[in-house]
């Protein structure tokens, strides 16, 4: 800095000296300096001329050359513009990763200015608002119209959130929240919460299917042991045994929906077990044996068809459950009148089959997708299906999938259903005696 004014004072120096010479000689120094500071002066706007054409230009090309200050001047401002050139690099790369990791992002993200009109938004915007790049400047008032959503865009408190439906999509739950910042922008950000209502409404239906489930047999347990004990000595025994008998009864269905209600939990969250050789056949033989004693008065046999000795690695526990409620289910839908055939079986693709198969009233299409659910049971006109818990299904879909298996169901109304279990050929053993890998059951 201080060359570049030693030299510009040099050559001011020069610039006198002339003119003082030159003043001597033509007996006029007046003139002689005028001419020379005129002169001075043509210089430094001849380089301001050159400096604004570089500006203008965009400072683009290479730097002007100059001498004395301003080669000072265009050094600095050629520094500058390297110096900001970084720093705009720098500001572009960390906009890039903003709007990356925001378009990353599952929520709806959108900038607000200061009339709620759209300056940006990321990529699941347009997934859960229905926004398009041609709304940007739109009022956002304008593009999502409901009542609940205007309240809060007009009188938004920070910790408030509004529940409204997606523009997209009528099922589809969203969470909004508008948080301010700066000094007139907003932050939009709108959450996906279909899945957590849809478990909030499943775990309330839960608590009071559970509460439903137990409060009859406690009503039931409740009103004999009250009669028992108001007079229950005086009671002829054919009524003692029967009320005996009855509470017997209820005492096993409060079992039985906590013995499913524990084995529903182990299998959604417990870790699997080593995987053994479970012989399929002899599991089936012993299921169905078991079934045709105990729905012997009803006379509604249980027939087995092996048509493979193939065994599965599995959980035989687990398995037994499975299979046990299959068949179990296909009893209770089922008339006296009607048969149940249970059938074991191998695909050429490798897979292993098994069918319960019944020839009952059938389940209404309706029905169908939701028989997996917990607690959802069907009545039918006719059949015994209202002693059970409404878990059996449930237990059998998480037991499918530890297997890596896929249950089917296919029911037709007057012809009877058809429950499925096919299992990979991962899971299928030729011969209960092959050396075998561990597996998760």
């Amino acid at each position: 800095m201080l060359r570049a004014w030693a030299s510009e004072f040099f050559t001011i120096f020069w610039v006198l000296l002339v003119a003082v010479i030159a003043g001597r000689i033509v007996d006029d120094s007046g003139f002689a300096l005028w001419v020379g500071t005129a002169l001075y002066l043509l210089h430094h706007l001849f380089h301001a001329n050159r400096l604004h054409a570089w500006m203008r230009g965009g400072r683009s090309g290479r730097i002007p050359a100059g001498t004395g200050i301003w080669e000072e001047i265009y050094y600095l401002i050629h520094k500058l513009r390297r110096r900001n050139k970084r720093r705009k690099k720098q500001l572009i790369r960390m906009l890039e990763q903003f709007r990356t990791a925001t378009a990353a992002l599952p929520d709806a993200t959108v900038v607000l200015g200061a009339r709620d009109e759209i300056d940006w938004f990321n990529e699941s915007a347009c997934h859960l608002l229905g926004l398009r790049k041609s709304d940007l400047g739109q009022n956002i008032g304008n593009l999502v119209r409901y009542p609940k959503f205007a309240e809060h865009l007009k009188n938004p408190r920070h910790s408030a959130t509004v529940s409204i439906p997606s523009p997209v999509d009528e099922a589809m739950q969203l969470e909004v929240r508008i948080v301010p910042y700066g000094e007139d922008s907003r932050l939009l950000i709108a959450q996906d919460v279909t899945q957590l209502r849809f478990m909030e409404r499943v775990r309330s239906d839960f608590v009071a299917n559970v509460s439903h489930e137990l409060r009859t047999p406690l009503t039931v347990l409740r009103g004999y042991m009250e009669t028992l004990n108001d007079g229950g000595q005086d009671l002829p025994a054919s009524a003692y045994g029967k009320m005996v008998q009855r509470m017997v009864e209820q005492t096993g269905r409060m079992q039985s929906l906590v013995d499913n209600l524990l084995s529903l939990t182990r299998l959604e969250s417990g870790p699997p077990k080593p995987a053994t050789v479970v012989r399929v056949p002899a599991l089936l033989e012993r299921l169905c044996k078991e079934a045709n004693v105990v729905e012997a008065n009803e006379h509604t046999p249980v027939r087995l068809t092996l048509d493979s000795r193939d065994s599965l690695l599995g959980n035989e526990t687990d398995l037994h459950s499975a299979f046990a409620n299959l068949i179990s289910n296909a009893i209770k839908y089922s008339r006296p009148s009607d048969t149940v055939t249970v059938r074991w079986s191998r695909e050429e693709s490798g897979c292993a089959r098994l069918d319960v198969e019944d020839t009952g009233p059938g389940i209404p299409k309706e029905h169908l997708p939701r028989l997996t659910e917990r607690f959802y049971r069907v009545e039918i006109e006719g059949c015994r299906n209202k002693s059970g818990t409404g878990l059996g299904l449930a237990i059998v879909k998480h037991v499918m999938s530890r297997h890596d298996a896929e249950l089917l169901i296919a029911s037709e109304l007057g012809r009877g259903s058809r429950f499925t279990c096919l299992f990979p050929p991962s899971r299928v053993v030729c011969g209960a005696d092959a050396d075998l890998p561990d597996l998760p059951a």
